[in-house]
């Protein structure tokens, strides 16, 4: 084989051997279909619900204006983050700007990556800025967001460098391995599908705590509540976890992270004034992920989703490079398109992800039901977290689709009267 001047083997990095983009492209139908049936085969799509929702039925009508008028207020700033990040990311796959900027960066190509990496997404960041000031200015209004200005520039800039981190380490393994082998696409496949499964360990234990400081629930009826009704559902948890969320927010939430030695539930400071029974009905609903594993099943199809893209990156890299002025992967100019054609990819899957979401987070709230019996507290925590959350009581269609991972909360109380109804339970 032989060998260029900087020491990659010739032909490294380009995608213009069609024999090669035909082995490539047969991979991606077949893992494509892997990942379908996975995903399909793990959703489960025959959750129960209930009737038509009629928010009416238990909030006021304060309460839904209120909902309806912060809903308005945060639409348009919404939809223009939207429309901010396909020109951004548009612009980047499509013409040469990206290239133009990152052409002036000198030095060897590994340090090149890792500053075209900080720079585009730096460059993002700034045009989002106004944006993010406008939301947050908006969640203060509303009562939603209790930080300063420097307490809210500080979480923003962590997680931009989370972000720069783990784009850096996967674009600086991607040119890498591009540089080295003609089929890249191959290790860079095991590599994202490796990456993922990793970051879903060390996720909660490195970076979480950048944003938050977690403890451990104090001893007390509810955390031995909480713990009895883990072992009662037979699910293994290693510590309920109470997060200071109150710093810098009045929302209600808990959540379950990682799994296996990482695994735990957390709570938000701010929904322990809530009464203990409906804490324990959220903590009830994570249980369920974590009963249905539904952060090591979410991690699988993540990781082969993930593989799909390194295939689908391999196969447009060459139309979108002629387009966007590099010449393969392994040019540092590329880093500007790499990132636009991840942000659509995600862009695209988001409402897909979405429906699978809903799903799980129905079987969530069927799995509190079951364990606790009592659909009467389920809908008064679903009415408290509405409230206090200011949450979309009738989002519209496009909005549903584009933006809800979870079931709306009159979707979710008709689902538990139609759980008391089909278990023989009063109907609240």
């Amino acid at each position: 084989m032989s060998v260029k001047r900087d020491g990659r083997p010739e032909g490294a990095g380009t995608t213009d051997d069609p024999r090669l983009r035909r082995q490539a492209a047969v991979a991606l139908v077949l893992l494509g279909l892997v990942t379908l049936v996975v995903a399909a085969f793990s959703t489960p799509w025959g959750v129960l619900t209930g009737g038509p929702p009629d928010p009416a039925r238990d909030f006021t009508a304060q309460q839904i204006a209120r909902a309806q008028a912060f809903d308005a207020a945060t639409t348009l700033p919404g939809y223009l983050s939207l429309a901010l990040t396909i020109i951004v990311a548009g612009v980047l796959v499509a013409t040469p700007i990206g290239a133009l900027i990152l052409g002036r960066l000198r030095g060897p190509w590994w340090l090149r990556v890792l500053v075209g990496v900080v720079v585009i997404t730096a460059l993002t960041e700034v045009i989002r800025w106004p944006l993010g000031m406008w939301v947050e200015t908006l969640l203060r209004d509303y009562g939603l967001s209790l930080q300063d200005w420097a307490s809210w520039t500080t979480d923003r800039l962590k997680n931009m460098a989370v972000e720069v981190f783990l784009l850096a380490l996967m674009l600086l393994a991607l040119v890498a391995l591009a540089r080295k082998v003609r089929r890249w696409w191959i290790p860079a496949a095991i590599g994202a599908f490796a990456l993922t499964v990793v970051a879903s360990f060390v996720y909660p234990v490195v970076f979480e705590p950048l944003f938050n400081d977690f403890t451990s629930m104090q001893q007390g009826p509810l955390r031995t509540n909480l713990l009895a009704m883990a072992e009662r559902d037979r699910v293994p948890v290693e510590d309920v976890l109470v997060a200071d969320a109150s710093r810098r927010t009045t929302a209600l939430n808990a959540y379950v992270s990682g799994f296996g030695a990482t695994r735990r539930i957390v709570v938000y400071d701010t929904l322990l004034k809530a009464p203990q029974p409906e804490v324990e009905l959220v903590v009830a609903h994570e249980l369920g992920h974590a009963k249905y594993n539904d952060v090591l099943s979410g991690t699988l199809i993540g990781g082969l989703g993930s593989a799909v893209g390194a295939i689908l990156l391999y196969l447009l890299i060459g139309p979108v490079g002629r387009r966007a002025g590099f010449t393969s992967i392994t040019d540092p100019r590329a880093v500007g398109a790499v990132l636009g054609l991840m942000t659509l990819g995600g862009l695209i899957l988001g409402p897909l992800q979405n429906v699978v979401s809903r799903h799980i987070e129905a079987r969530a709230d069927v799995h509190a039901l079951d364990l606790t019996k009592d659909p009467a507290t389920f809908i008064a925590m679903q009415k408290r977290l509405a409230v206090t959350n200011i949450s979309d009581l009738s989002a519209d269609a496009v909005e549903y689709v584009l933006y809800a991972s979870h079931p709306s909360s009159p979707q979710r109380i008709a689902m538990a009267r139609a759980w008391a109804e089909l278990n023989g339970v009063p109907v609240p």
